[in-house]
């Protein structure tokens, strides 16, 4: 069942939003269905992935630490290379 919705926007945008429609011969409609079709699954994709519990407890762990990139590549060449130096 269709019904119908109002959009309030800047006249520049909505002017905008009707060319690109034009341009890719659809709808202003369809193109707001699209976007919020888009939203709401990307949305309910997130809510499926799961993460397990060490994921969870390292999440966010690095937040404030002072590791940069070189340092990084500095450890792992010392940690694999090492017999090489």
């Amino acid at each position: 069942m269709k019904s119908k919705i109002t959009l309030y926007s800047d006249k520049e945008l909505i002017d905008q939003i009707k060319q690109y429609a034009k341009e890719n011969k659809t709808s202003v409609s369809q193109l707001v269905n699209n976007i919020f079709k888009t939203i709401l699954l990307s949305k309910k994709s997130n809510k499926n992935l799961k993460k397990s519990k060490i994921t969870d407890s390292l999440e966010g762990i690095l937040k404030d630490s002072k590791i940069d990139i070189d340092n990084y590549k500095n450890y792992l060449e010392k940690k694999y290379l090492w017999k090489y130096y």
